[in-house]
């Protein structure tokens, strides 16, 4: 079980709950230590005084407020204390308030909250009635040297106390360049949305905090173990040369991007209709096998002189016949040889063309 960073109470009216807080949150970044690139040594960092440049211990070390230039008031933590006792022991809510009217930008910093001795009954109580009543309590505490707004809300069976930021900490948004409702630039279109909301319906689902985690962290650290077996621990890795920079900024057709996320190919245009959009272009009309093949292996028939035949005028005159005519031609003395052949009729086949002198 951690150690409790706090003690005091809860404080609203003559109620008072006795509570301990502990952090809420382990904070898991990469613990990357600085080294000397000439040898790969840890820098370190000391305390010293800035008098006579000497390195200062942690028991000598005392806070102070500088009232004017080179000139300090010495603060104790007992100093800070009794300054204002009822502040530094107490959580002393000041309202309570609807949870959603409180914005997400506010919240800064969690802590659990447990019941100190005797004091389990009181916790229950507060617990339940701010269940009971959709509230969250917003109260003043002091930790360390300074004074935290701060939210109580009830997560599960445990009371949460969110810090929170004061008004004046928050930046104004009005000098940033946000596209508003009526700015044309900006125009949603109903098909725009109407496909936005299918991709966010598409990807809905339960909230489940354990599926989420640093994959970044996880990737990093397979790097480490991968330069550690191959013996590459002082190897500084540098960019390539002419490693392409990603691309940022760029101008995307909107419905194009919408429908590649929904898994649809991107339509002819932006301005198509929806319905054309999912409508499957037509089939392709294909040609037999049969014809397609006699097509590409037949050859161009000879022609022939035109004094002797009178409709071979178009053959004689050089112009290319088509071969589609050809292929038809061609395949009709095999059908009279097949029909013969079934009835047992003499072959009406007209006979092999002798050679021209």
């Amino acid at each position: 079980m951690p150690r409790s960073m706090w003690k005091g109470a809860i404080s609203f009216g003559l109620v008072h709950i006795p509570v301990d807080m502990y952090p809420a949150v382990d904070n898991k970044g990469l613990d990357l230590t600085m080294l000397d690139r000439r040898d790969f040594s840890p820098v370190g960092f000391k305390r010293y005084n800035k008098g006579n440049g000497k390195e200062v211990s942690w028991d000598d070390i005392v806070k102070g407020y500088e009232y004017t230039s080179g000139e300090y008031v010495v603060l104790s933590d007992e100093d800070l204390r009794r300054a204002n006792p009822e502040a530094t022991q107490t959580i002393d809510i000041l309202a309570f308030v609807d949870a959603e009217d409180v914005s997400l930008l506010y919240f800064e910093q969690p802590y659990y909250l447990a019941p100190g001795k005797g004091g389990d009954k009181v916790y229950a109580l507060l617990r339940e009635t701010l269940r009971k009543a959709g509230k969250i309590g917003i109260a003043r505490v002091v930790i360390r040297v300074k004074q935290h707004l701060a939210a109580l809300v009830c997560v599960g069976d445990t009371i949460v106390m969110n810090t929170l930021r004061y008004a004046d900490e928050i930046r104004d948004a009005g000098d940033l360049k946000i596209p508003t409702a009526d700015d044309k630039k900006a125009a949603i279109t109903d098909k725009e949305l109407k496909m936005a909301m299918a991709l966010v319906q598409g990807m809905a689902e339960d909230w489940d905090p354990e599926q989420y985690h640093d994959t970044y962290r996880e990737d990093v650290m397979a790097l480490i173990e991968k330069k550690v077996k191959a013996h590459q621990t002082k190897t500084i890795t540098m960019p390539e040369p002419g490693e392409p920079k990603r691309e940022t900024g760029k101008v995307i057709d909107l419905v194009s991007l919408l429908q590649a996320s929904l898994g649809k190919k991107p339509g002819r245009a932006a301005a198509d209709d929806e319905d054309d959009d999912d409508e499957p272009p037509p089939p392709k009309k294909r040609r037999p096998a049969a014809e397609d093949e006699d097509e590409e292996e037949a050859p161009p028939p000879r022609a022939r002189k035109a004094a002797a035949h009178g409709t071979d005028r178009v053959a004689a005159s050089g112009a290319a016949p088509k071969r589609k005519t050809a292929t038809k031609a061609a395949a009709k003395p095999a059908a009279r040889k097949t029909a013969a052949k079934s009835t047992g009729a003499p072959s009406t086949a007209a006979p092999r063309r002798r050679k021209a002198a």
